[in-house]
């Protein structure tokens, strides 16, 4: 596209007709150096601009303030997004403070795109649940941890072959 001059108006009308959210999305970033808070929040945008579903991110970063020591900023991010579903897995794996979609004012979601949304979030939930466990489970805790996971694998397997019946 170089060259090319994109209308965003258009863009963001297709993209919602389409089935797109336009959405703002409030983040916190907190450390002890300004410009390293900048330069890592300018990152942080620029990391979720090239997220698959993302047709665009637009992101306004707050002058820092200093708190007891600690510098604290927000970053309020204007998002595009192809479907809900690409914009329920950026709220789960960046996990904003606060959010507000702004268009459109209602949402229908076919049912096989609900399947997906739900069980996107079961999985990342399943993926927390694994990462605090391995950090604060005993051993014995971890194993019986493991065998619920290859349970739960089997009863996956079963269902999917009684569903193929």
């Amino acid at each position: 596209m170089t060259g090319e001059k994109v209308d965003i108006k258009k863009l963001t009308e297709k993209t919602i007709n389409d089935g797109g959210i336009l959405a703002l999305l409030y983040f916190d970033v907190h450390g002890n150096n300004k410009d390293a808070m900048v330069q890592m929040a300018t990152a942080f945008i620029g990391k979720i601009v090239k997220e698959k579903g993302v047709v665009y991110a637009l992101g306004e970063i707050d002058e820092p303030m200093e708190n007891d020591g600690m510098l604290s900023t927000s970053i309020e991010l204007k998002v595009l997004t192809v479907d809900f579903l690409t914009l329920t897995k950026l709220c789960a794996d960046y996990s904003p403070f606060s959010l507000e979609i702004l268009k459109p004012n209602d949402i229908h979601l076919p049912i096989d795109m609900i399947h997906e949304l739900l069980l996107s979030i079961s999985t990342t939930t399943l993926n927390y649940k694994k990462y605090i466990l391995d950090k604060v489970a005993s051993e014995e805790e971890k194993q019986n941890y493991a065998l619920q996971i290859k349970n739960k694998v089997e009863l996956g397997k079963k269902l999917l072959e009684k569903k193929g019946d």
